[in-house]
């Protein structure tokens, strides 16, 4: 008997059924092609390879609440540099996003107040300054010991409802 939950994930399994149809394999390997990473919100909104022109196999992808650079993208920012071709990191939040419209304690009562879970043994990394928690996390990319010193780092924050980077300087 299978414990995947069918029902659940139908239209999931139905779409990939049309995907594979008419998937054709690019023969592309783990590398990024055009050498970047991109940093970027969870948020469905965004559109990371569409929003800087690429495509399948040119950049690397890491995604989280916040656009934040935790040790888990710092983690994954080391196996990109040194195994999978990446030379360039652009952290890249939106507008309009959930993390950057509070504070980490009213969050976290908002979680509780309509879901009964207690949730203040996680650290959200809500923001109440975007500008700055962005130059913060591109300064942490580029203080990262372990990266490779030649590393180009930028900072833009992406405009959800006119499709815009403004460029920040860090």
């Amino acid at each position: 008997m299978s414990k995947f939950p069918f029902d659940a994930f139908a239209d999931v399994v139905a779409a990939n059924s049309k995907f594979v149809s008419a998937f054709e394999d690019e023969n592309l390997t783990g590398t990024a092609r055009k050498g970047l990473a991109i940093v970027t919100c969870m948020d469905s909104r965004i559109n990371p390879l569409a929003v800087v022109g690429m495509k399948s196999g040119d950049a690397k992808i890491l995604r989280n609440a916040g656009a934040r650079v935790t040790d888990d993208v710092l983690r994954t920012l080391v196996l990109a540099t040194y195994l999978l071709a990446v030379d360039r990191v652009l952290v890249m939040p939106h507008t309009d996003c959930r993390m950057a419209s509070g504070d980490e304690e009213s969050i976290h009562a908002s979680i509780e107040s309509k879901h009964g879970i207690d949730t203040r043994s996680v650290e959200f990394k809500m923001v109440t300054d975007q500008r700055a928690a962005l130059a913060a996390d591109v300064e942490s990319i580029r203080s990262y010991s372990i990266l490779p010193k030649n590393l180009v780092v930028a900072g833009a924050i992406f405009d959800v409802h006119t499709g815009k980077l403004e460029l920040i300087d860090c």
